[in-house]
This record gives C-alpha cells, structure tokens and sequence, in this order.
C-alpha cells in the first residue's frame, strides 16, 4: 500500500508574512524574510527527520542523513534543535498531537456515548492507520523501551490525553446506563485497544490477513455497549 506523506506545512501567518507586499515596503521586510526563511529551513528538517526515522529507525538514524535529506548542512540543525530526540519530540508536536487535540475536542454528548466512541475511534483509524502518523506510532512501539526519554514524551503529549478523553467518556457512559461495566472506567485503554491493535497489525500481519479495522471495532463496541437494535 502507497501511503501518502504528510507534510509539515508552514503556520499561514509565517506564510503570509513572507508573501504580502505591504509587508516588503516596511523597515521590517528583511527580518520577517529571515524568520520566514528560518521556519521553511526548520520544517524541511523535521519534514527530512521523519522520513528518516521511517525508514531507518530512531537509533540508526544520523543527523548527517536528516541534514542531507532536507538540502541543509548538519550545523543548521544545531540552530533548531539540540540533539535527535527533541527533533523527534517536535515531529510528534507538528504531525501527532494536533490530531489527538482535534480528536479529544469532543462535541457536548447530544447523542449516546457509544456514537462519540465511535466516531473517536473511526476518526483516529482514518487520521493514523494507513498514514505516516501510523508509522510513527509503530516506531515509538518498537524503540520506545530504548528510549525512555522518548517514551515518556510521547506519553504526556499524546497518550495521557487519549486516555483522559477515553475516561470521561466511559464515566458519562456509565452515568447514563449505556455501559454496565463500571470497572472499565479504571482501564480506559480498553477502550480504543482495537484502533492501537489496527496500527502494528497493519504493519506486521496486513499481507497475510487483512484486517478489517472498522468491523473488529463495531464488534468490540458491541460487546462493550451492547448489540445495537436494529428496527
């Protein structure tokens, strides 16, 4: 399967800064240029580093093969980041964390808990599984214990928010008799463990038993909230 790169785009102000000619006739134009020159510089680093860390791993990559990649040399990196791990933290911040962000922004619960569980879940399996996002999360799976500095990042930015929404989910579930297991507020990972299976799944096992993503999480909601009634 051909996955699609996600690009590391500029912020628009930056963007538009660099482009508006009001901006070009000031006393300011010159500096506003070399900021935004500084920023495409930074996210064609991060853009290179991810495609790196892809395709070599965390350890075997080398800021050399990052600078090469990205058309900079290896002292412009040191102007941004100070080593590899924040580099990857700030690949997690550009690529992974606003679409937990947008994810765990959940609607006021106008509907049962069961359709904003699902539409969590669908919306993640649809942002990371067959995007590099889900490489990414592969890559912190498999080299994490290696890394504990990593790890932890990745738990704070990114996991403890999932698990924080997932909870408050299952609390307002339980509240409301959607869910009758009132321990599962304790293992929110429960929840949502179908979606993480789906990620390393895809990258281990897909060639040789496709699995539908979709249905494995319908059928584990079920067994969670109950078969829907059909009418």
């Amino acid at each position: 399967m051909i996955q699609k790169p996600i690009k590391t785009a500029l912020p628009s102000a930056t963007r538009a800064s660099a482009k508006d000619p009001a901006a070009a006739g000031s006393g300011e134009a010159p500096a506003s240029s070399r900021a935004a020159r500084a920023l495409e510089r930074r996210a064609a680093i991060v853009e290179a580093a991810m495609e790196e860390f892809i395709a070599r791993g965390f350890a075997a990559t080398r800021l050399d093969d990052i600078a090469k990649r990205a058309g900079v040399a290896k002292g412009t990196i040191y102007l941004h980041f100070k080593d590899k791990e924040s580099m990857f933290e700030e690949l997690v911040r550009i690529v992974i964390v606003p679409v937990v962000e947008r994810l765990t922004t959940l609607p006021p619960p106008t509907g049962s808990v069961r359709d904003l569980v699902e539409s969590f879940a669908g919306n993640f399996l649809k942002e990371v599984i067959n995007t590099r996002r889900g490489d990414l999360v592969r890559l912190i799976v498999a080299e994490g214990p290696r890394f504990p500095a990593v790890a932890d990042f990745y738990y704070r930015e990114v996991v403890s928010r999932g698990i924080a929404a997932m909870r408050a989910l299952i609390e307002l579930g339980i509240a409301r008799g959607e869910i009758r297991q009132k321990n599962l507020a304790r293992y929110p990972q429960i929840l949502v463990a179908p979606a993480m299976i789906a990620v390393i799944w895809q990258s281990l096992f897909a060639r040789h038993a496709p699995l539908d993503a979709q249905e494995m999480l319908r059928v584990h909601l079920d067994l969670i909230f109950g078969e829907r009634r059909t009418t």
